[in-house]
């Protein structure tokens, strides 16, 4: 029995020993594959740091306004028989827009006038009486205020026919009509908007610390959602001498041209000032940024020795940068970047420090500062 037990004994002690040997061979064999193990080198564009000199620009949100725009409306009631305009169409200054009743004027007109001949004649004969001194300085003094005074009704009742005969005041583009034939009028009532569209107004707001960098002549530029490849170019006009106490702001006005009429007033508008400084900036770009709560960075290109094939490979270094201003597809570097340093340009979420990199720029975006999207 004894005899028995100690060969289960050792038997087991022989298992245990060969598994422990196989075991040790497999971790040997896994330790000397790690050893060996070259991680591939990872295939990535590159973009040089550039040095540029950028426009210094301050941004704004800004309406537009008609240089002239008003609401056509009536000045004493009436009834309308002449619409003489269509909805939309241009109008030059003066031209006619509507009619009202003006029946009852014109014949106290013609009444009035009757009036005026009939009161010139009495004082031409009064004032020729008065000069053989048949009749008196006082009598030839009532002629002349009777004739005054129904020369006065006479203008009277032709500015009410005037103020009924409404007319567009300066030429733009009409809207759409408010009133329709046969409608009576009340004083104030609207007949139909009229906006000059030539030359628009932008009004805008600065921050007070930039009002010393804005004088009147300052270029700005325009641009509308309606448009967004189009950039209008203007000058600011005027500068509010006050700033507003509550939100410290100052308010700008500046001028530019309205080709084929894009701009309407009512709409907002991105607004740039173009300052007359110019600032150097060092720019790489915006995708080769890898943004973190901690702080920015991005991968350098960097050359190094290959020990094992006495050659030279490409590694990276991660750099913490300070980013400032983007524009378009790039954005400056404030810190942490040299000019003619080679970034990696993409893919850098994926990337780590220290990685072997292949650089193949065969496939690199176009990066431009002034991007043109198309709307596929």
């Amino acid at each position: 029995m004894a005899k028995r037990v100690i060969l289960t004994i050792v038997g087991l002690m022989i298992v245990i020993s060969v598994l422990a040997g196989i075991k040790a061979l497999q971790i040997r064999r896994m330790i000397d594959n790690e050893t060996a193990f070259v991680v591939p080198h990872e295939t990535v564009t590159s973009a040089v740091v550039r040095a540029e000199s950028w426009e210094s620009l301050l941004t704004a949100v800004g309406s537009l306004e008609a240089v002239q725009g008003v609401t056509v409306a009536a000045e004493l009631p009436g009834k309308v028989v002449q619409v003489a305009f269509d909805s939309g169409t241009k109008a030059e200054k003066g031209e006619l827009l509507v009619r009202q009743n003006t029946t009852s004027e014109r014949a106290q007109l013609a009444g009035a006038e009757a009036s005026v001949e009939l009161a010139r004649l009495t004082y031409n004969r009064t004032a020729d009486l008065y000069k053989k001194k048949t009749v008196s300085k006082s009598e030839l003094d009532t002629a002349r205020a009777n004739l005054r005074q129904v020369v006065a009704e006479v203008d009277s009742i032709r500015t009410v026919i005037a103020k009924k005969t409404i007319r567009a005041p300066f030429a733009g583009r009409l809207g759409i009509r408010q009133v329709d034939l046969g409608q009576i009028l009340s004083e104030g009532d609207g007949i139909v908007s009229l906006q000059a569209l030539g030359p628009v107004l932008v009004n805008f707001l600065l921050p007070q610390r930039q009002v010393a960098q804005i004088t009147t002549g300052t270029i700005v530029r325009v641009t509308a959602d309606t448009h967004p490849n189009t950039v209008i170019e203007g000058v600011i006009t005027a500068i509010n001498p006050e700033v507003d106490a509550a939100t410290r702001n100052i308010r700008v006005q500046a001028t530019v041209p309205n080709p084929d009429e894009m701009l309407r007033p009512g709409m907002y508008v991105n607004v740039v000032v173009v300052l007359s400084v110019r600032e150097d900036v060092l720019t790489i770009p915006v995708t080769a940024v890898l943004y973190a709560p901690y702080s920015d960075s991005a991968f350098v290109v960097e050359s190094s020795k290959n020990g094992e094939k006495g050659g030279t490979g490409k590694v990276l270094r991660q750099q913490f940068v300070r980013l400032g201003e983007k524009r378009g597809d790039y954005i400056t570097v404030l810190s942490g970047l040299e000019e003619n340093e080679i970034v990696v340009s993409r893919g850098v979420f994926k990337l780590r420090n220290g990685q072997a990199v292949v650089v193949d720029n065969t496939l690199s975006p176009d990066f431009n500062l002034e991007p043109n999207l198309e709307n596929n």
